[in-house]
């Protein structure tokens, strides 16, 4: 039976789907072999996020089929196209939940799960409901991995999460395949919650339609289901057989993510029974799956993805040497010429709007440790990290700049009636650097903070400059890692100075 996806209108490519349905039933070669076919073709659709989605699609299946170097590159030039102004496009939801799937396998685990509630939220917003089960599906099936390899005490909750993502998704799903993984996830939460029956029923069910369907993804699901509700009901000898198929099947459509968790549940069940034999096993599996997903990760392939859609980003922008040299190697970002450059029509275009514009200035803390502590490779690495955290909190409109250093201006235009915006935007980016996770790009040196100061008022660029500059003075005056706001350049009526 051919696998839908569930773009509307035949979006993804039938040679994709063809792809897709071949990984699942395990025929890995014949998959490899079509995907080769496919990826020489060029992306249908003049609709730049439709194009993202089938890119990124693409992407997940080069991961499958452990194509690393393949996926990072389709998968960063997927982003790269991603309309984040069509925040109401199926297409742009579908995207985001297979960037957060493709972030889950490389360990990037908390961006993931930031990036499928995000996805959920756009399909809410789309109102495609195919779309949307496929998104929650994704992200409670994330859930429930976290429940398992997380603390037992915090695992009810967080089944109980995933269980009401998962119930609204089969509530709406039209589409077979993605109706099957629903099943098998809303099962693995009821076993979660303690409901063994109702979760033996979604089991039975996943297994049986996976069968009829040759989907080997399915099978392996819902034999781990039922090898969990005959754990939790004491029938140990049944459980490491459905165990021990769930583990076959995972490794036969080289899926890393459940081979690791399946395995390592039978192994649990084998210790249980005093087989010592088959635990050793298991754990062998257990530790190959783990030692490919840690070496992926050691790879760096998280942050890759980032520089290489930064990248992509900055060769396309720079299609003329004068352009060039407005961007910033390091960051991708425009740099001080770039900020001068497009302040000036930025500025002119507000005010004729009777906008007020805000100037957002961003000063690392503490970077001279980091460069003195781990090496000045390292500080560049924090600073494209920070870089992409301003990105990120900031809308696609605004101009965000590398000033000098560790130094970042974000000048916001198109304020409209929130007279608290620069300020707002300030919070976010502050609170995003502090909440960041340093492990990856600093191991134990000391985090860095972010002291911004901002100012607005209908001003010229170095009017607004030197009056963010005096807000950040007192902001690192004060004890770093804060926000102050300057009173209004020209006295706004409305905008509240201080912190």
């Amino acid at each position: 039976m051919e696998q839908r996806d569930p773009l509307v209108a035949g979006q993804i490519p039938r040679l994709d789907r063809e792809v897709r349905a071949l990984l699942n039933a395990g025929r890995l070669p014949e998959a490899n072999s079509l995907f080769d076919e496919v990826v020489t073709k060029v992306s249908p659709g003049a609709d730049r996020w439709v194009r993202s989605a089938v890119l990124v699609n693409r992407a997940v299946m080069a991961w499958r089929l452990g194509r690393i170097p393949l996926a990072l590159e389709l998968a960063a030039e997927g982003w790269t196209d991603l309309d984040a102004d069509r925040s109401d496009s199926p297409a742009v939801a579908h995207t985001m939940g297979s960037l957060g799937y493709l972030m889950e396998g490389i360990g990037n685990r908390r961006a993931a799960l930031d990036m499928l509630r995000l996805s959920v939220q756009v399909a809410r917003r789309a109102g495609n409901t195919d779309v949307l089960a496929h998104c929650l599906q994704r992200l409670g099936g994330s859930l429930n991995f976290r429940a398992c390899s997380g603390p037992p005490a915090a695992a009810p909750a967080i089944f109980e999460e995933a269980l009401a993502y998962l119930d609204e998704g089969l509530g709406i799903v039209k589409d077979e395949v993605h109706r099957r993984a629903l099943l098998g996830a809303c099962g693995r939460s009821l076993a979660g919650v303690g409901q063994l029956d109702k979760a033996e029923e979604m089991g039975e069910e996943t297994l049986r339609l996976a069968l009829d369907a040759d989907d080997l993804w399915g099978i392996s699901v819902g034999n781990w289901v039922l090898a969990v509700v005959r754990r939790e009901k004491g029938d140990f000898d049944e459980a490491r057989t459905l165990a021990s198929r769930a583990v076959t099947s995972a490794e036969r459509i080289n899926d890393t993510s459940l081979l690791l968790r399946f395995s390592t549940e039978l192994a649990d069940i084998c210790h249980s029974l005093g087989d010592a034999v088959g635990e050793a096993e298991a754990l062998r599996r257990s530790m190959a799956a783990s030692r490919t997903a840690r070496e992926t990760l050691q790879e760096g392939l998280g942050q890759a993805l980032e520089q290489r859609r930064v990248a992509v980003q900055a060769q396309r922008l720079a299609v003329a040497a004068q352009e060039a040299a407005a961007r910033d190697p390091l960051t991708g970002l425009a740099n001080r010429l770039g900020l001068e450059r497009a302040a000036a029509a930025l500025l002119e275009s507000t005010a004729a709007r009777g906008r007020v514009p805000w100037l957002v200035l961003v000063d690392v803390d503490w970077f001279k440790n980091v460069n003195d502590d781990a090496g000045h490779a390292t500080g560049d690495a924090a600073l494209r990290e920070i870089a992409a955290l301003l990105r990120r909190e900031c809308r696609s409109d605004d101009l965000v700049a590398r000033w000098a250093g560790d130094e970042f201006v974000v000048l916001l235009g198109d304020t409209g009636p929130n007279m608290d915006v620069g300020p707002n935007v300030a919070e976010r980016i502050r609170a995003a650097v502090d909440g960041h996770d340093w492990t990856m790009v600093l191991g134990a040196v000391r985090r860095p903070t972010v002291s911004i100061g901002v100012a607005a008022g209908p001003a010229k660029l170095d009017q607004l400059f030197a009056a963010a500059d005096m807000a950040l003075y007192r902001a690192k005056r004060h004890g770093r890692n804060r926000v102050e706001v300057e009173p209004s350049v020209d006295e706004v009526p409305g905008i509240v100075s201080g912190n």
